[in-house]
């Protein structure tokens, strides 16, 4: 019996928990730190720690209880013509008594091994929460503040324990990366100028107007096609009607850039002054 009497004198302070989180609350509360949904968890576990508590401590209370009913106290000695049945009544009292004290500690013990598995519970969910905050955290401060380029770290030559640092290097080192550095230049060139030089085209549509409706079209566009220049070359043509029998000769080209112009097109269309009157561009794009 001096162990339940141990056990029932114990204080031990089974609502530490609940203070600490009211506690941690309170904090987070003033310091604006948002909840996070993983808290609900956490929470419905608390209070299954404190139920457990709870019934831990009537279990207590029961064994406290029961003790002070037993306790061994100097009892004055009993006559000896009390009758036998109050004797067996009484030691069947204490047989059950004792049988009620040892469920009651089986009981305590997987308590308190059901404690101690929801603290280790508790404490787990706890960890996963404060890394959990400080995740999105880290991430917000890494996605504002721009990553900088890491500094070129200075060629440092350590010759020995006592010897000084050479912070600026040698002079073959600086001659062996001005090398380098010039070869890698021509390396550069030459692949550039291996590339292939793209040359600025365009497509032009031209409008040539004859002078009237007698004028040979069939002639004009021969005139036309006649002017041949390098980076020239003329497509399709065909006749639009303008109005009084009169029709356009309307001609595509494709010329370079680089090398013709529409001004140097119009100027040598309209030398032909018998049979063109204008020439205007309906259409330029570039290819």
């Amino acid at each position: 019996m001096s162990g339940l009497q141990c056990l029932a004198q114990d204080k031990i302070w089974f609502d530490k928990s609940r203070y600490d989180e009211a506690e941690r609350c309170f904090y987070e509360g003033i310091n604006g730190v948002p909840s996070a949904p993983q808290e609900t968890d956490a929470n419905g576990v608390l209070q299954d720690v404190v139920k457990a508590r709870q019934a831990i401590q009537q279990s207590l209370a029961g064994v406290k209880a029961a003790l002070q009913t037993v306790k061994p106290h100097s009892r004055p000695q009993k006559p000896r013509e009390r009758k036998s049945s109050q004797n067996v009544s009484r030691s069947e009292d204490q047989s059950e008594l004792v049988s009620r004290v040892k469920s009651l500690e089986l009981d305590n013990k997987n308590l308190h091994k059901v404690v101690d598995d929801l603290r280790a519970m508790v404490s787990k969910l706890e960890s996963r929460l404060c890394m959990l905050e400080k995740s999105p955290s880290q991430a917000s401060k890494a996605a504002s503040v721009p990553q900088a380029a890491p500094a070129p770290k200075p060629s440092v030559v350590v010759k020995d324990e006592d010897d000084d640092i050479d912070l600026f290097g040698s002079d073959e080192e600086d001659e062996e990366a001005e090398r380098i550095k010039a070869q890698r230049v021509q390396e550069y060139a030459a692949k550039k100028a291996k590339k292939p030089v793209l040359i600025a085209k365009s497509s032009i549509i031209l409008d040539v107007k004859p002078w009237d409706d007698e004028t040979d079209m069939a002639k004009l566009e021969e005139c036309v096609r006649s002017v041949q220049m390098d980076g020239l070359l003329w497509g399709a043509s065909k006749l639009v009607p303008v109005g009084y029998g009169i029709k356009k000769l309307q001609i595509n080209c494709v010329v370079e850039d680089d090398k013709v112009g529409v001004d140097i097109l119009e100027e040598e269309i309209t030398k032909y002054e018998d049979y063109v009157q204008s020439v205007d561009v309906a259409a330029f794009n570039k290819i």
